[in-house]
Order: structure tokens, then sequence, then C-alpha cells
């Protein structure tokens, strides 16, 4: 989410590579799942309206999130599965533990790319949103926007390098993250926005009518898995699933497996639900759903202000697990010279590498058209983590790693191109 984790489940996916969770409370069967939806549900949620269209109407888009969700819950079992017998905590370790060292550093890899894409996603989306709130400069100009003089200091895209540089950044740097890493606006935010849609849906005045497919540009086959990397970036919840089964009270498969359903369910009931926003809008939807809404309407204002914040709480969390990952074996061979120069060293390093991700991505952001593209590449890089990685853990089936291969490799030169 983001997100995705994408929220603080994925803390817990960073520090539960330490010892096993012997002390303190372990979580039931409704703490997982909510746990789940946190990681699940988040900006991926603005995408799908759009994806609905792309897949070339409702039926289609439906059917190929029944068909994924097949795939998605069956990741789930078999990483719930090797984390019990390889009895690690993390993804990572996981894979590392299962299938070498190789495999597990291109794991590690595919991770820190992740969640660098994700961090890019979440900048498209606060700049969206800025591009969106000038209704407070109007007001205080008391003229219409086509009259409005330009100057940089009123671009959103200066606003957004401001927010960057005051208040990220900020809270970006220190090496441990507190009160962010408890938030759950991200939750908030997506199911918010979900109950809007529904609600201009049926209170907009003209609401036109799209009950046939009213967009396969690339064939009807073509349409179809275009939404895959949409569904995979919104569903994936695969690399904090291993943390979750590791701190839960009962880790039997069978409980395990009841878990991943229920959960990919309710993140199935959700998502789907924005098909109102496809319905609403039909072919001409935005990549952002919040972009085909006015920026004078009230109700949505209030979605862009959560996904805003939540953004801002969560992005935070984001830099912190990347650059543990890159830190981490830096860390170790600088501690064989002595304690203290390697915290002189760790201080220099998290500064610098926080300013270069914060400045890569906001850069990228910057020039990306839509949040489209940026979800293309993420759901090709899921691709890895809930098909690719799972089969290399067990022999489920040849056909599980060819799809993975497939989705990475379709949704990746689609972005491209």
């Amino acid at each position: 989410m983001e997100e995705l984790a994408r929220e603080s489940i994925s803390l817990l996916a960073s520090t539960s590579a330490k010892p096993p969770l012997d002390v303190g409370p372990r979580l039931g069967s409704m703490g997982a799942v909510f746990i789940m939806l946190k990681s699940a549900l988040g900006a991926g949620l603005l995408n799908f309206p759009w994806a609905f269209a792309r897949a070339g109407g409702v039926r289609s888009a439906v059917t190929v999130e029944l068909i994924s969700l097949v795939f998605l819950i069956s990741g789930l079992i078999i990483l719930g599965y090797s984390s019990s017998i390889s009895r690690q905590h993390t993804y990572q370790a996981v894979v590392k533990k299962l299938c070498g060292s190789a495999i597990g550093q291109l794991c590690e890899i595919c991770f820190i790319f992740n969640l660098f894409m994700i961090s890019v996603a979440f900048l498209v989306v606060v700049n969206d949103q800025l591009e969106k709130c000038n209704t407070l400069y109007e007001l205080a100009t008391a003229l219409p926007k086509s009259e409005m003089p330009y100057h940089f200091y009123t671009d959103h895209r200066f606003a957004l390098v401001l927010l960057c540089f005051f208040l990220i950044m900020p809270m970006s740097i220190p090496k441990e993250i507190t009160i962010q890493k408890y938030t759950v606006l991200g939750t908030l935010a997506a199911t918010y926005l979900t109950v809007s849609i529904i609600i201009k849906y049926f209170t907009m005045p003209t609401a036109p009518d799209h009950r046939s497919p009213l967009y396969s540009s690339t064939g009807a086959w073509g349409s179809m898995f275009s939404v895959i990397p949409t569904i995979c970036f919104g569903f994936q919840c695969h690399e904090a699933s291993i943390a979750i089964y590791s701190s839960m009270e009962n880790q039997r498969l069978s409980h395990w497996a009841f878990v991943s359903v229920v959960a990919m369910i309710i993140c199935l009931v959700i998502y789907s639900l924005t098909v109102y926003g496809y319905l609403t809008f039909g072919k001409t939807v935005a990549p952002d759903i919040l972009m085909s809404y006015s920026s004078h309407d009230k109700l949505m204002l209030v979605a862009r202000l959560l996904f805003g914040v939540s953004i801002i709480t969560i992005y935070p969390i984001i830099v912190l697990l990347g650059r543990s990952v890159i830190q981490d074996p830096l860390l170790s061979r600088w501690r064989r010279r002595g304690e203290a120069l390697m915290v002189k060293l760790e201080c220099r390093s998290r500064w610098v590498l926080t300013v270069l991700w914060i400045m890569t991505t906001l850069l990228i952001a910057l020039f990306v058209p839509d949040i489209s593209k940026v979800i293309s590449v993420i759901g090709g890089i899921s691709a890895f983590f809930i098909f690719i990685f799972p089969i290399t853990l067990t022999i489920w089936g040849a056909v599980t790693l060819i799809c993975g291969a497939f989705i990475f490799g379709q949704s990746t030169t689609i972005a491209v191109m």
C-alpha cells in the first residue's frame, strides 16, 4: 500500500528477524485478519476504478480478481508453511534459509526496489491531490482557476518539494520511528473513500449507464491481463504475511489458511465496491479516482486530506525499511572496526541514504504522468513476492511460477511502453 505496507506491520516484518516472539501478547484470528487488511488496503484503492475500465468492464475485471484470488491465497498458505518449517520470521530470512543466499539476495533487491517504487507512488498520489487542492487559493484571491496568475509558489509541484524537505525528511531521518508506526490512517482513508464513491454514485445528478465494456484497446485478453498489476499491488500483503504468521497464537496451517481466506475475501469486497467509481465516470475515469471528482467536492476533499496525512505518516516507515535493508550488511562490516567508528558511520550513512531516497523518489514523482505507470511497475515486482518466490519455496506447481514470470514481464513492459 502501501501500502503497498504496508503500514505498522511492515516495521514488525523488519524487526522480527530477532528471536521468536516468546514474550508479550500473541495475535488472535481477528487481530491477524485486521493487520493483513492494514497491510493490503491503501493507495492501490485509488487505481481500481480505472482498472475496471481498462479491463473492458465489470464482468472481466471481477473474473480476473476471482482467478487471482486463488493464487493470492495459495501464496499466503505456502509462505506460512515455509515459515513453520524454516523457523524464520521474515520473508527475506525464509527465502534465504530455504533457497540459499543467492535467491535470498535477489529477494532483498526486489524488496528494496518494491519499497522504492511504493515511495514514488505515494508522492505521485500527494502530488495529484495538491494539484486538486486549489480551493483555498481561489477563495483567497476571489478569482476562478482560469484567471489565476501563475506564480512558482502556487505550483503544486513546488508545494510537494516543500512538503518533502520540511516535513517528510525530518520525520524520516531518525534512527527509530515511534508514533508513525501505529497509524491506522491508511485503512481509515481506504474505507472512507470506498463509502464516498458509493455515496457519490447514488447522489450525483446524472450517472451514465456503463453495463457494456467501454475500453478494449489491446483486445479482450490483453485488456483483462492489464488489470493484474493493479490487483497485485492492491492485494499485496505477502511480504508482511510471514511476520504476521510468526506473531499468531495459533500457528496451525489450517488456521492460517482460514485467516488468509477471510482477509483476502474482505479485500476483494472492498476493492470490488470501487466499481461504483467506474460506473460514475465510465471510460473517462482517471487513473487516480480522486482526480475525477471536482476540487470543490467537500466529501472528496476529506478523502484527499486523509490520504495525504496517511501517506506523510507512512512514507518515513517505507524509508526506514528500505534503509535498514541496505544498512544492515554495511553495519555488520563496520562493527569489526570498532563500536565508536560504527556509530559515526551509521549516522552518516543514515543521512545520506535518507536524503538520496527522498530526492530520487521526488524527482521521479514530479515527472511521472499518472499513478497507473508506477502501479504497473509495482505490480510487476509484486509478482515476485506473490508468485515467484513462493514457488521457489515449495513444489506447488510450475503453473504458478510461469504465471508470476508472465505477470512481471507483461506489466513491466506495459509500464515502460
